[in-house]
């Protein structure tokens, strides 16, 4: 069983993979940490306490509040995909749970160094929480197994043409987090749409009798209201960050490359590209010494998306 964290800007999908988490036998989850993101800081927190109440996840699992902008730039929410409280706006009802008084960082910090066995960070939202921990408590690196973030992009992107929302959102953060020489998986847009559940099995889904399977439907039905028209989609319910988990639980179903990754700090519309190098054979750049050696990641670029719908259902959904 892998101890995990979470690292969560609470919007539609973060919510299925807390679902996720809270259900997959193989996953411990100790902590769930917010940043601002999809939504603003505090809906986040909200968002979160509600989503691990209709999980069914143990009262004891923390949850902190974080940073609640990135590290040079506003905040800037995704509220037009995700809805203006950032869960598709299904008037949910308050949570009798309570966040921790403890800050996100000390929260972080503490449940990594005292994890008897390395912890994997699932980072789901822009990455300044976890840029921070890894520059204020370097220590934490050893008791880390994995980071897997959801974020960028080897091709083309959403939040521009080439940035992705989590990097675009905070790029300094992006930089700090892929240099840090933590393993990192960046499961990336390379992959995130290929994952989906057909609409029929969501409007069943959204039927369910069990708070937290229906929730999961109603979600996914949301997904397919505002990215229903993507060809990558097609119709379907997107799990998009719930993917990352899936390929957390389940590493076979991922095909992945490790190769170098930089992140565009320029201003300008490249500004929080992920510049993944994918040459065989360096080029000038590196021969007239114009650019530094990226680290290596491992970077998805491939995903059997069957494989983790049959996954991602088998976890979600409540048996009788």
């Amino acid at each position: 069983m892998k101890d995990l964290i979470l690292d969560v800007d609470t919007g539609v999908d973060d919510a299925l993979a807390i679902i996720f988490a809270v259900r997959h036998p193989g996953l411990r989850l100790r902590a769930v940490t917010c940043v601002a993101g999809n939504a603003g800081l505090d809906q986040v927190v909200s968002n979160t306490l509600k989503v691990l109440d209709a999980a069914g996840a143990p009262a004891d699992v923390p949850v902190s509040a974080g940073a609640d902008r990135p590290l040079v730039e506003r905040a800037r929410d995704a509220g037009h995909i995700h809805g203006a409280d950032g869960l598709a706006d299904l008037g949910l009802p308050a949570s009798a749970r309570t966040a921790s008084s403890r800050p996100a960082l000390e929260l972080l910090r503490d449940t990594v160094l005292s994890a008897p066995e390395p912890v994997v960070i699932a980072g789901l939202a822009p990455l300044t929480n976890l840029a921070l921990l890894l520059r204020a408590y370097p220590e934490v690196a050893g008791n880390i197994e994995r980071l897997v973030v959801m974020g960028g992009s080897a091709s083309i992107g959403n939040a521009t043409p080439v940035a992705e929302f989590n990097v675009w959102h905070d790029p300094e953060a992006a930089a700090i987090v892929m240099d840090s020489g933590v393993p990192v998986t960046m499961y990336g847009l390379d992959v995130y749409y290929h994952v989906s559940v057909d609409a029929d099995t969501c409007a069943a889904l959204s039927e369910h009798e069990e708070p937290g399977t229906r929730l999961a439907g109603r979600l996914l039905l949301h997904q397919i209201a505002i990215c229903g028209v993507d060809p990558r989609v097609a119709g379907d319910g997107l799990l998009g960050d719930a993917g990352a988990l899936c390929a957390l639980a389940d590493p076979a179903g991922l095909t992945t490359e490790r190769l170098p990754v930089s992140v565009e700090l320029a201003p300008g519309r490249s500004r929080g590209q992920t510049l993944v190098d994918r040459r065989t054979i360096p080029g000038e750049d590196v021969a007239h010494g114009l650019a530094e050696p990226a680290p290596g990641i491992d970077v998805a670029l491939g995903v059997d998306a069957p494989r983790y719908r049959k996954l991602f259902l088998e976890t979600v959904v409540a048996r009788p």
